[in-house]
């Protein structure tokens, strides 16, 4: 009978109410951002995102603790970002904003280096590639919050917000032909977004287990427009 080392016990215990009260205290700080958040990208998408990153981060055994953190803190600058209707990038700015915060709650130098790694590549755009496995995740999880059910009821919204008058005009692949980004734009819809962006998210999740979950939110997605235009054209 192997007897258990009562400090190894206590070490361990200790470490995680440390780290329950850091994610306490970091959940705190990040929900000051998030105040008349847009409905598309307010505090539900980043609780969507943290059992994402959960779900996926059991599933690949990579470190929940960085992945919590992470999610928490991903799009601290997301609002800024829309108000200047996409002038800046809100994963540098964020991992910036992120990194100020962490200091102040005097996290390691590693840790605040492989969080501020997640955040900075959750885009994925130019040299801010995700490397780490928890980047990985954290990419993976945001996108796949834009697919399925819960992607199509946060397009309406973008649309909307992005000023959006016409739930379809019937060229929206037509649009996507001529090569330009829409978003933010008053020829923006739910069906340009999907035909530009959606349509094929699935093909650039990162990790065996997002790819799984991209599959089967992507094949509800293109169910759910199949029927909308069959239904356009009373053909149901």
């Amino acid at each position: 009978m192997t007897i258990e080392d009562p400090r190894t016990t206590v070490t361990d215990k200790e470490n995680d109410m440390n780290r329950k009260k850091t994610l306490e205290i970091v959940e705190v700080e990040a929900k000051k951002y998030f105040v008349d958040a847009s409905g598309c990208h307010d505090w539900t998408h980043i609780e969507r995102v943290r059992a994402l990153v959960k779900r996926i981060g059991r599933e690949e055994k990579a470190d929940l603790f960085v992945l919590e953190i992470a999610a928490l803190l991903h799009d601290v600058s997301r609002g800024e970002e829309m108000r200047k209707g996409g002038g800046f990038c809100h994963a540098e700015h964020g991992a910036e904003e992120s990194e100020k915060i962490l200091t102040c709650l005097g996290c390691e130098s590693d840790l605040i280096d492989r969080v501020t790694h997640c955040i900075r590549t959750h885009r994925k755009r130019g040299k801010n590639v995700p490397e780490s496995l928890e980047a990985k995740i954290l990419f993976d999880a945001d996108k796949l919050d834009a697919l399925g059910a819960v992607g199509i009821g946060r397009s309406f919204l973008f649309a909307g917000m992005a000023g959006s008058k016409t739930l379809y005009t019937g060229n929206e692949k037509e649009l996507v032909k001529n090569g330009k980004d829409y978003s933010y734009t008053k020829e923006d819809s739910v069906f340009l977004e999907y035909e530009q962006h959606l349509k094929n998210l699935k093909d650039r999740m990162l990790t065996k287990t997002g790819k799984a979950i991209a599959k089967e939110r992507s094949d509800f997605m293109k169910d759910f427009f199949t029927q909308f235009w069959k239904e356009v054209g009373g053909k149901d």
